[in-house]
């Protein structure tokens, strides 16, 4: 059961087409809040947000470029434009992780991943930012990193990188706007079932059972709406007094 701990409130979530980023849409939608659906794949973008209203929640589809700073832009005109405010956002838009050595990387896959997952990332809070400081009632960014942000991985030195950064720009992000109270924060998510772990695994030949105890305390991976119930708690106001901090999602990963 979820409880309306986001009533009338309005909240972007980026990369929502699928994964986390579905899971997270659904869930706010289920909790009250007005969502936008923000994705480069308009087919499949457009489908979750048909399926929200299909549930009685409320939803619209944008299709964004999160490494375009005019449709960045455009996103947030058209939310506030649809909907009034902005209130929440959540910045899980990103690219598969590289799968080369750090002596062998792709300088192009390094531009294009850092130009989504780190710059992407940035030009959302940027503007998410802005409105939320313009409409001055405060709000709550979520910007969603790894556990590659803390603990890194061999052959992906571009995703491990951008997720590093991607903490440090929420840290900067909470200091700079906590007296407009404006909250900041990361999750970091572990080994999630989503599509990109699914061909990771089909890639390297491996199953849920041989490789989870390796990342999960738990011995298994997580799901996207476990995920997303760390989002919807530092969206909420149950969370009024945490800032700059990162909420691991990793069944204890990190931890050891």
């Amino acid at each position: 059961m979820t409880f309306p701990v986001l009533q009338d409130k309005v909240a972007i979530v980026t990369g929502s087409a699928m994964g986390m980023g579905e899971a997270t849409a659904k869930l706010f939608a289920e909790a009250g809040a007005k969502v936008v659906v923000a994705d480069f794949n308009e087919k499949k973008g457009r489908t979750v947000a048909s399926e929200i209203e299909a549930s009685g929640g409320v939803a619209f589809f944008i299709k964004v470029d999160i490494s375009k700073s005019d449709q960045v832009r455009a996103m947030i005109d058209a939310t506030v434009k649809q909907y009034g405010r902005l209130d929440v956002a959540v910045n899980n838009a990103a690219l598969t992780p590289d799968d080369k050595l750090a002596s062998e990387f792709d300088e192009d896959y390094w531009d294009r991943l850092m130009s989504i997952d780190l710059k992407g990332t940035a030009l959302c809070m940027k503007y998410e930012l802005q409105q939320m400081i313009k409409q001055g009632h405060g709000g709550s960014i979520i910007n969603i990193s790894s556990v590659s942000g803390f603990r890194p991985q061999p052959q992906n030195i571009a995703y491990v990188a951008a997720k590093h950064a991607v903490v440090g720009i929420t840290k900067v992000a909470a200091l700079e706007n906590g007296d407009k109270n404006i909250r900041v924060n990361s999750v970091a998510p572990g080994a999630i079932d989503t599509p990109m772990l699914r061909g990771a695994l089909e890639q390297f030949g491996l199953t849920e059972a041989e490789y989870a105890p390796q990342l999960s305390l738990l011995h298994r991976f997580g799901k996207p709406r476990e995920v997303a119930q760390a989002s919807l708690w530092l969206a909420s106001d149950q969370s009024s007094y945490v800032t700059g901090t990162t909420l691991h999602v990793d069944a204890g990963y990190t931890s050891r």
